[in-house]
């Protein structure tokens, strides 16, 4: 691939997906303030699903090439494209759920975020308005600086791009229909941590520039190896990075927010963070070691792989604790952070591709449990406490039965992709002289099987009760959603040769 390195300049084509995506966000700015209420949802929706289909085209166009452009601020070569591709995809999903509509009036999300919560205002809005449109443009900027975040070639770039995925998060959590306090309390939770770890991630920047003089991966990697400058610079400038990355990967000690902000946030908007806010923070964490801090591997691998043991085993253990589906989701997501840290510090080709093909095997397996999440109502809304859930397989045996199968593919079960997905990362690390962090991540999966495996008790074995809710009969596209997430969880596990040879064949990154 580095043969077909060309000369940097600012090439069109190279950031078309990112341009594609950002240009549709602000065409659906416009259409917030000139399209008609009653149609808006459908234009804003046609319009976003559109724009990620055509960047996808435009992904694809671009899998032959890799190039440095925007005057080497981004580096659009094979494992940026392949996690730009990865990141569209569960987009696209993602926009599935968030888009639906007739699981309740006006959808999960609220009409006039603006009005008080708990008000009588508030609750006729959540029973008769529209739900808010403003969403679609919102997940279109979050999308395109996560594209941006994969391929960003200095820290400034990415910077940026962090800030750019990140608040219109901030904003998307904020705007649920029910339980708006929830909601907005874990927006405020979301925003203000996340500031605290981007401010360390800018200071981490002022460090590391202090140590190389420059802020593109390429200058950076060469001081590391060269600089007569003093290291205390690069390993407290490069700590603070870290902590900013990690913070977005939900790693432990960063991840006090992953449980409030699941649990608050509108499902859809959950589902979208668990599955392509994951991609793009270990898109840039990939990029950062195996590109701009790779000479530092021996520092690197003992304190991160730390890091990913705590990881594992906390979120593990507290997974057991939790009685909220949501918040159980939340830990389970914390332990796979670490998973995914174990094939980072394999350090090798292998453990690239492992943990690419890991991000996008989690990614549709979690999509769908979140899906089967939004079906499980009452008059109130989603019944996401566990205790609501006993019995739910003899009121609706297919939705338990496919839950079960997602939860077993979480557990690592042979033939789903949490099994495929889990033996790579941990092979890599194996082949990386890693053997200590594969220990540690088969002790996890094993305490984690605990929380899943009682989830399937209570829905099979347990009798309904009074408070045990229906199972909404899906819409279109919650069904489409649901559909792709567990065939793609049953496809990756039982032949997932092609997906791992896309892998194994993105190349290494550009430097």
């Amino acid at each position: 691939m580095n043969d077909k390195l060309q000369l940097p300049h600012l090439d069109y084509a190279a950031l078309s997906p990112m341009l594609i995506l950002f240009g549709v966000a602000c065409i659906g700015v416009l259409v917030e303030g000139f399209v008609p209420r009653r149609v808006r949802h459908k234009v804003q929706l046609t319009l976003a699903l559109l724009g990620l289909v055509a960047a996808l085209v435009m992904v694809i166009r671009q899998s032959s090439t890799a190039v440095i452009t925007a005057h080497t601020a981004v580096a659009v070569d094979g494992p940026g494209l392949f996690l730009s591709g990865a990141i569209i995809v569960l987009g696209i999903v993602s926009l599935l759920l968030i888009g639906e509509r007739t699981l309740e009036p006006g959808g999960a999300f609220v009409a006039q975020a603006a009005i008080t919560a708990n008000t009588d205002r508030d609750r006729e809005q959540a029973l008769r308005a529209h739900g808010s449109t403003e969403v679609f443009p919102l997940t279109m900027f979050a999308l395109g600086g996560m594209l941006l975040f994969c391929t960003a070639n200095d820290l400034l770039t990415m910077f940026v791009a962090l800030e750019v995925f990140s608040l219109p998060l901030y904003l998307l959590c904020a705007l649920a229909r029910r339980r708006r306090l929830l909601s907005q309390e874990a927006a405020m939770k979301y925003f203000l941590l996340g500031s605290f770890a981007s401010a360390f991630f800018l200071f981490g920047i002022a460090l590391v520039y202090g140590f190389a003089g420059q802020v593109d991966f390429k200058a950076i990697d060469t001081a590391v190896q060269a600089s007569a400058n003093d290291d205390i610079l690069l390993y407290v400038g490069l700590a603070m990075l870290a902590i900013g990355l990690l913070f977005k990967a939900a790693a432990v000690p960063f991840h006090v927010w992953t449980p409030d902000v699941y649990q608050g946030a509108p499902t859809p908007i959950t589902a979208l963070m668990a599955a392509c806010t994951k991609v793009a923070a270990f898109g840039g964490l990939l990029r950062l070691v195996y590109v701009g801090f790779k000479g530092t591997e021996w520092t690197i691998q003992p304190v991160l792989g730390t890091v990913a043991v705590i990881t594992m085993i906390i979120g593990a253990i507290l997974a057991v604790t939790q009685t909220d589906i949501k918040r159980l989701l939340a830990y389970s997501s914390i332990a796979n952070a670490g998973y995914l840290l174990v094939g980072v510090l394999a350090l090798n080709e292998q453990g690239l591709s492992s943990s690419m093909f890991y991000l996008v095997a989690y990614g549709f397996t979690v999509l769908a449990a979140f899906g089967v999440v939004t079906l499980v109502r009452d008059a109130d809304g989603e019944a996401t406490h566990l205790s609501r859930w006993a019995g739910l397989g003899r009121r609706s045996p297919l939705y338990a039965s496919l839950f079960t199968f997602i939860l077993l593919a979480f557990a690592g079960l042979p033939l789903t992709s949490g099994f495929t997905a889990k033996f790579g990362v941990f092979a890599a690390a194996i082949d990386g002289h890693q053997t200590w962090l594969v220990i540690a991540g088969v002790v996890s999966s094993a305490i984690l099987a605990f929380p899943y495996l009682r989830v399937v008790v209570m829905m099979w074995l347990s009798e309904p009760g009074e408070t045990t809710p229906a199972v909404s009969i899906p819409g279109a596209m919650t069904a489409a959603a649901l559909v792709i997430g567990a065939v793609a969880t049953l496809v990756l596990g039982v032949a997932p040769g092609a997906l791992l040879e896309v892998t194994q064949n993105a190349g290494a990154f550009l430097r």
